[in-house]
């Protein structure tokens, strides 16, 4: 009964936002036309992808995005480091980077998680985990645009999960899931940045089943699972809630423990109930698409209850401004951990 509550409140919210974020038709290609790879991500070894790898000149913010995402160093997850759908995202260099929706984009911290994956992934460390196998991925095609990319902070510290968002037709992880983890794996917290399948109920299949993996390789990944927490922005904030509040086995997963908070960025979401984690929000003022009101209402209906929370909203600042460097939002993230860690 809660999964199939679950999915009609999903159906209901998908067409919500889709709508809020205005037709897409004339920006989305048809991802059947493009000319994208469908074989597993794992059909060559990475070191035989790094054979052909120039490791020795970083990415600046004048190289091709193009260069990224064909770069031998990555294998072929490298297509998924940006927008699968290049239909949501414009620009030929890194620099020049714009995803649909999105504000606020910091060249220099695009270059910074492109170099950072290119070292590591050179230096022979696993930056790219799949979270299905061959066998469903064959099964289910889409899957092949799955998985999880990790950045590594101390042995044995908690984790958390990073999902961008995009109005569940793309996945912006460039802004609004890849920079906060490399933040956070920066202070010594294992991170991980979902790349999921378009659509509130199979991003959420995708969620969970992520969660899933990560216990079930905890000791692999060195990562502690108590005590871990979602993180999300716009369509990622409402995947982050719903996992929450309504748990993994809802989306097909095995039962795993609640996350200990939840860390929201600019969405609309209103529904709640007694059943949600602890939860951090952040919203701009001047936000067109997620009202910051709708968001404080949700927030004091949710104190009410005895649920911890904390709100921040920022005046004259507009959607999807990911870490708010420059901004009047920068430093969030560094409140957001700490309310993390005081849930622990």
């Amino acid at each position: 009964m809660k999964r199939m509550i679950a999915m009609g409140i999903l159906t209901v919210l998908f067409m919500t936002i889709i709508n809020a974020c205005g037709n897409t038709d004339g920006t989305k290609r048809n991802q059947e036309e493009q000319d994208m790879p469908t074989n597993s991500i794992k059909a060559k070894s990475e070191v035989d992808y790094m054979d052909n790898a120039d490791i020795s000149t970083p990415y600046t913010v004048d190289t091709a995005i193009s260069d990224v995402i064909n770069d031998p160093v990555f294998g072929n997850y490298g297509r998924l480091i940006f927008p699968v759908d290049t239909g949501y995202y414009s620009g030929d260099t890194l620099g020049e980077l714009r995803l649909t929706w999105y504000n606020n984009i910091d060249p220099n911290e695009t270059v910074a998680i492109t170099n950072y994956m290119k070292e590591h992934a050179a230096s022979g460390d696993t930056i790219f985990y799949d979270i299905y196998t061959e066998e469903e991925k064959a099964a289910d095609p889409a899957k092949e645009d799955t998985g999880l990319f990790f950045f590594k902070g101390n042995p044995g510290e908690r984790f958390a999960i990073c999902n961008a968002g995009g109005a569940f037709a793309y996945v912006g992880a460039m802004q609004d899931s890849f920079p906060h983890a490399l933040e956070l794996s920066k202070q010594g917290y294992n991170a991980f940045a979902l790349i999921y399948r378009p659509g509130a109920q199979t991003a959420c299949e995708d969620l969970a089943r992520a969660i899933q993996y990560i216990f079930e390789h905890a000791e692999e990944l060195e990562v502690n699972p108590e005590g871990y927490s979602l993180w999300g922005g716009s369509a990622g904030a409402r995947m982050a809630a719903w996992l929450g509040a309504y748990g993994t086995a809802a989306f097909g997963a095995d039962i795993f423990p609640q996350p200990a908070a939840v860390i929201m960025q600019y969405t609309g979401l209103s529904e709640y109930s007694e059943s949600d984690p602890a939860t951090f929000v952040t919203v701009g003022e001047s936000d067109g698409i997620a009202s910051w009101r709708v968001m404080k209402r949700r927030l004091d209906a949710m104190s009410t209850l005895g649920i911890d929370t904390e709100f921040h909203s920022y005046p004259g600042l507009g959607h999807g401004f990911g870490l708010g460097t420059g901004t009047v939002a920068e430093g969030w993230l560094d409140e957001a951990i700490a309310f993390w860690q005081k849930q622990i």
